[in-house]
């Protein structure tokens, strides 16, 4: 379907919803004419209720509807706009972005609204909130093509945008930068065994206290763009958006003027080690690793994955680096269960030891319950490194063909990849392990093939050790 003819059929909906408003309202009047005063009290209690309602959903050209501009992949950030996604009454009509700050937690924030803990035209004080360091203006920020998925001027919002913040418009960081001290155990030890010198800027005490500079990204979708690096028309692209989520975005589907959208999912996190402003530079070497949230494993030290080593290895060696004057970077996605959720991933965990859990079968038992072994999708990541200005990784902390190629596709060299180090492979993750190198994982070492696999197996249920 054209774009014209999706908004002559958009414009004719809003023409009938209108109609329908206005004979509603005609109705209203004429069964007030004629109403008891008993009546009377429980039709006003009714529309006290209806002015407070939401509209589900907007039109394009529907009266009063007039977004605020946002030029996506414009250098200048007040030609380019604000992000302005909230539905105050105040800013409904001038939205310019689909969905909500905070993303999965503005449900939480829904419940504080709910409960009254909340006003619900809160706007929040950012007096003191700025950044501690200078995340500087890349190229790559004004090439629309290299971030689709996140505002690369959300950290700089209220400096930007202060003038419209201050004349009461809800606009929100949707980047957050702060310093902080980090006590991580694995380090620690390395410390404390001489592997890792205390050097007062990087390792700041005996004990392992790591200085460290980090950064909370809050996903924000150019959804042209984000169709394109996929591979995959926007309408269908927003068509699944829309029924994947139950419906909890009409405006996906409704609103083809809005080309932004802050999705309900988690975002990322970024942790430097090490002088933040040489990580553009591509004559300073750097340690990257890209990781994938896994709660059992990098938390609670669950030993089916390799996911809380590979983390802590990265972590190490960009220390490293950072104390022979490189940078060391630490990516972290909130993608649970190669995003398939965690539930998902109990569901296949049981159904492997249940049902003979080998390296042979290991993505088997993944599609069976989930239908895809893998929903990470990694061709968005790279657009953190394009905000950093990273060109050149010199070191690469993870044996992922996915993330590899997503990278180097995006125009970024890697020039070495690391796998971790066999010593760190914890006995029932080498099921994972083997599946993966079969599967294309990078190794310096030997590819099992389909026997082997078949032979590499790990604890089930009868075992007395589990």
């Amino acid at each position: 379907m054209s774009e014209q003819v999706l908004s002559q059929i958009l414009s004719s909906l809003a023409s009938l919803q209108a109609s329908q408003e206005l004979l509603t309202s005609k109705v209203d009047k004429m069964q007030a004419d004629h109403a008891p005063a008993q009546e009377l009290k429980v039709r006003d209690l009714m529309n006290s209720h209806r002015s407070t309602r939401s509209s589900v959903s907007s039109y394009p050209n529907q009266k009063g509807v007039n977004p605020a501009r946002l030029n996506w992949g414009d250098a200048n950030p007040i030609a380019r706009g604000p992000i302005l996604v909230s539905r105050q009454s105040s800013e409904v009509n001038s939205r310019n972005t689909i969905g909500a700050y905070g993303g999965p937690y503005s449900i939480f924030r829904g419940l504080a609204v709910a409960m009254g803990d909340l006003a619900q035209d809160h706007k929040p004080n950012f007096e003191y909130t700025q950044p501690p360091i200078k995340i500087q203006q890349q190229p790559q920020w004004s090439d629309p093509s290299k971030i689709v998925s996140m505002d690369p001027f959300g950290h700089l919002t209220t400096q930007f945008y202060r003038k419209e913040i201050e004349e009461g418009h809800d606009i929100r960081p949707t980047i957050a930068i702060t310093r902080a001290h980090m006590l991580v155990p694995e380090v620690q030890a390395e410390v404390q065994n001489g592997n890792i010198p205390v050097d007062g800027k990087i390792v700041v005490s005996e004990t392992g206290e790591l200085n460290v500079h980090k950064a909370a990204v809050d996903p924000v979708w150019h959804l042209p763009g984000v169709a394109e690096r996929l591979n995959i028309s926007e309408d269908r692209l927003r068509r699944c958006l829309f029924e994947q989520t139950g419906g909890m975005y009409p405006e996906l589907v409704t609103r083809p003027d809005l080309k932004v959208f802050m999705p309900p999912i988690g975002g990322l996190t970024v942790y430097i080690f090490g002088n933040h402003e040489l990580l553009s530079d591509p004559n300073t070497r750097l340690t990257v690793r890209v990781h994938d949230e896994c709660n059992g494993s990098d938390v609670f030290g669950s030993d089916i994955c390799t996911c809380r080593p590979y983390l802590v290895y990265g972590m190490i060696e960009g220390i490293k680096e950072a104390q022979n004057g490189g940078v060391g970077l630490i990516v972290y996605f909130r993608k649970e269960g190669r995003a398939l959720g965690e539930v998902t991933k109990y569901l296949v965990y049981n159904a492997r030891k249940r049902g003979g859990d080998t390296a042979a079968k290991y993505f088997k038992r993944t599609e069976n319950v989930a239908g895809v072994k893998d929903m990470r999708f990694q061709a968005l990541m790279p657009d953190v490194f394009h905000w950093l200005g990273v060109t050149k990784i010199d070191r690469f902390i993870s044996m992922s063909n996915m993330k590899h190629d997503a990278l180097v596709d995006a125009g970024i060299k890697i020039l070495e990849r690391v796998p971790i180090p066999d010593e760190m492979i914890p006995p029932d993750s080498k099921v994972e392990m083997e599946a993966k190198i079969a599967a294309g994982y990078f190794t310096n070492g030997h590819i099992p093939g389909e026997e082997e696999l078949c032979r590499t197996v790990g604890r089930g249920w009868d075992d007395p050790s589990v």
